[in-house]
């Protein structure tokens, strides 16, 4: 398993990286309502603007399943940064090789500490616990409105591998 990993930020104060406990999530919840409110804003026509019961209980029946993980991010003791990586397990179809590949699913930090290195160690961290448990592929889609997550997905050296689109009448 990724061992805990500790950095060194711009602002000098030390920032962990682990999987969450059980008793984080409602802390990962508070930056999920971040998130949701950035994908609420930029796509009002997909997403719910409410961040409700439904989707804050979401978060602990992923923890439960065991091909799931919750990554954190700690600063002072404080939840900065959150992802949710979940194993995929795709079968063989007329298509397609069956292939198994690390999806991060959810992906946030809060934004009292953006630029300050903790989504670089957050996917340090992920890329090492792939390489460990022996996938050569991480996946994860990003919407088209949310540019700086794009610029910094393609930093951390992702590549586009399809592109989704949409017809609207």
């Amino acid at each position: 398993m990724a061992k805990v990993s500790k950095i060194n930020t711009k602002k000098s104060s030390k920032i962990r990286i682990r999987f969450a406990k059980k008793s984080e999530l409602e802390e990962v919840n508070c930056l999920r309502k971040q998130v949701h409110k950035l994908h609420a804003e930029g796509r009002p026509d997909v997403f719910r603007k409410k961040f409700g019961k439904k989707l804050a209980q979401y978060i602990y029946e992923f923890f439960a399943d065991e091909q799931s993980r919750v990554v954190v991010a700690k600063k002072d003791g404080v939840i900065c940064g959150f992802a949710s990586i979940e194993v995929i397990r795709k079968p063989r179809s007329p298509y397609n090789k069956a292939r198994t590949y690390l999806k991060v699913t959810e992906f946030g930090v809060d934004k009292k500490h953006k630029r300050q290195g903790i989504g670089r160690a957050m996917m340090e961290f992920i890329k090492h616990y792939a390489a460990e448990k022996g996938f050569d592929t991480i996946e994860l889609d990003v919407w088209e409105f949310n540019r700086v997550a794009q610029r910094f997905y393609e930093d951390m050296g992702f590549r586009p591998c399809r592109i989704y689109m949409e017809f609207k009448n």
